[in-house]
Parts: C-alpha cells; sequence; structure tokens
C-alpha cells in the first residue's frame, strides 16, 4: 500500500487518523479554526481601540458592582473568572477518571462542570443586561467610545455561545457516560475530547479577560 492509499485507509476508517483518535483530531482541527476566529476578533478589537479617537471606557468602573453601599471594582468578572477555571479542574479530574474506566465519579464530575459552565453563562446575561439598562448598544455607548459596545458584545456573545454548546455537550456526554454506553468498548476517549473543547473555552476568555478588562 502506497502512502496515498494509506492517507485514504487512515481518513476513511473512521477511527484512527495518523495513530490519533478520528474524534480527537477532528476536535483539534476545529479548535485550531476557532483559534483564528477568536484571534481576528481580538485583533479588530486591538485595532479599534487603538485608532479611536473618543475616549475609551474605563473597565474598572463600567464593570463595577455596588455590594453594601460600596463599589467594587470587576468583582462579577472576578467571579465568573474563578467559576470557569474552577470548572477546569473538574474537567481534567473528570477526563482522569474516565480513562480509570470510573464511569459514575467521570459523570458527576461533569456534570459539575456544566452547572459552573451554565453558572457562568447566568452571570453574562446579567452583566449584559446591566450594561444595556446603561445604555450600552453595539451601535452606541453613552460612556465613550461607540465601537466599544459593538466589540464587548460580539466577542463575549461569541465567547458565550461557545460556553453554552460546551454545557450542552458536557450534559450529553455524562448522560452516556453515567448510563454506560462506553462500557462494553471501554473507550472513555470521548470525555478527553469533550475536555479539550472546554478547557479551548477556558482559555479563550483569559485572553477576553485581559484584553476587555484589564486592558
Amino acid at each position: 500500500m502506497n502512502a496515498l492509499q494509506q492517507l485514504v485507509s487512515d481518513w476513511s476508517g473512521d477511527r484512527r487518523t495518523f495513530q490519533v483518535p478520528w474524534g480527537k483530531a477532528m476536535m483539534w482541527i476545529f479548535l485550531l479554526s476557532d483559534t483564528f476566529v477568536f484571534g481576528s476578533f481580538l485583533v479588530g478589537y486591538m485595532v479599534a481601540r487603538m485608532s479611536t479617537t473618543v475616549p475609551w471606557p474605563i473597565p474598572s468602573e463600567v464593570f463595577a458592582l455596588t455590594v453594601g453601599g460600596v463599589t467594587v471594582p470587576l468583582l462579577l468578572i472576578a467571579i465568573m473568572t474563578f467559576i470557569l477555571i474552577t470548572s477546569s479542574g473538574t474537567m481534567a479530574m473528570a477526563v482522569n477518571y474516565g480513562y480509570r474506566k470510573n464511569r459514575k465519579v467521570a459523570a458527576a464530575l461533569m456534570l459539575a462542570t456544566a452547572v459552573l459552565g451554565a453558572s457562568f453563562v447566568g452571570m453574562q446575561a446579567f452583566e449584559w443586561s446591566k450594561l444595556i439598562e446603561d445604555g450600552v448598544r453595539p451601535w452606541g455607548n453613552p460612556m465613550g467610545a461607540s465601537q466599544f459596545g459593538a466589540a464587548f458584545f460580539m466577542i463575549t456573545g461569541f465567547h458565550g455561545l461557545h460556553v453554552s454548546i460546551g454545557v450542552i455537550l458536557l450534559l450529553v456526554v455524562a448522560n452516556k457516560v453515567r448510563r454506560g454506553d462506553y462500557e462494553a468498548s471501554g473507550d472513555y476517549g470521548i470525555v478527553e475530547t469533550t475536555g479539550l473543547y472546554w478547557h479551548f473555552v477556558d482559555l479563550v476568555w483569559v485572553f477576553i479577560f485581559a484584553f476587555f478588562y484589564l486592558w
């Protein structure tokens, strides 16, 4: 079998490609393409912010919360970041227990990760509603440069969509793991593949956090 035939056999076998499980290889390709999308968005954000002649809103003021009469800068954002970092830990443990074939613990940890992800999305919805109440729109912003609203809603909304999809994926896979759908084959690689997606979503948030809330 020549090299071309071997390549066709690898990709059409629907199992392993270049000694990597098919699903895992496809997830890596998807994440690579998504990296370019998020990268383009963030580069566009940098260009818009550095080129505008109107003052850019100060994040510590825009994203502050008042608790007990005291204004705390970036409080909600800090909690959201902590939640996502914690979810990365529970997802990593789920992968570990998946490879140990402990399906009950793996499913429980994936469920915990999904709950944390859903909490993040809920907090993001609250953050959006607060900004909308303050008059921020994709086409305007009473606190400064109008590009701020467009960039913020587009990028955080796109990331929130990814988190929401991840929550659904986690719930579906966790249920299949719990039911023992992978017991016969003994292959829990789907847990790692789901984990790759979730860790990517968490990593993207680190960059969004740095660009939007710290810069």
